[in-house]
């Protein structure tokens, strides 16, 4: 199963990163490009463990639904998510927050596998891997715009 793994340094504190990195407008912002939305579970705001969001976005040439559920939480140190439904075979998103002096290290570790048996392994060395981790880097150039501008304020409403 490929794993990717991204390191991003973020100048702000490990709680406004968190907060961050799991509300459900600023990842629609992020990937406004694909015109990501959340259409089911929980659309706005903080999502929580346990809490569901089915996501609406046209991804390679077509829309697709995909719905993940927040599984593990410690606030302020990480959360996973999974997918419960969507066109992976399988797929983990665990985020980590690790506090420095001048910051925070957000690491990223996205797990996923395609269907398709040998047909889905090729694709995913020949395209899908740089597809997603292009994404997920995306997304974490938000969140470090977010909170190092302090825009995360009227965000998150602190």
């Amino acid at each position: 199963m490929p794993t990717i793994h991204l390191t991003t340094f973020i100048a702000a504190p490990a709680e406004v990163v968190f907060d961050l990195s799991r509300h459900i407008g600023l990842h629609k912002e992020s990937m406004a490009h694909y015109k990501e939305e959340a259409v089911a579970g929980t659309r706005f705001g903080l999502i929580e463990k346990d809490d569901t969001v089915t996501w609406r976005a046209r991804h390679l040439f077509k829309e697709r639904l995909m719905r993940v559920k927040i599984t593990e939480m410690k606030k302020g140190d990480m959360f996973i998510d999974e997918q419960v439904q969507g066109d992976f075979k399988e797929m983990k998103h665990e985020h980590y927050f690790k506090a420095c002096d001048n910051g925070t290290i957000l690491i990223d570790l996205f797990h996923f596998e395609s269907p398709y048996g040998l047909l889905g392994r090729w694709f995913n060395a020949l395209f899908l891997t740089r597809y997603m981790h292009k994404l997920l880097d995306q997304r974490n150039k938000t969140i470090r715009d977010y909170a190092e501008s302090g825009r995360w304020q009227k965000l998150l409403n602190k």
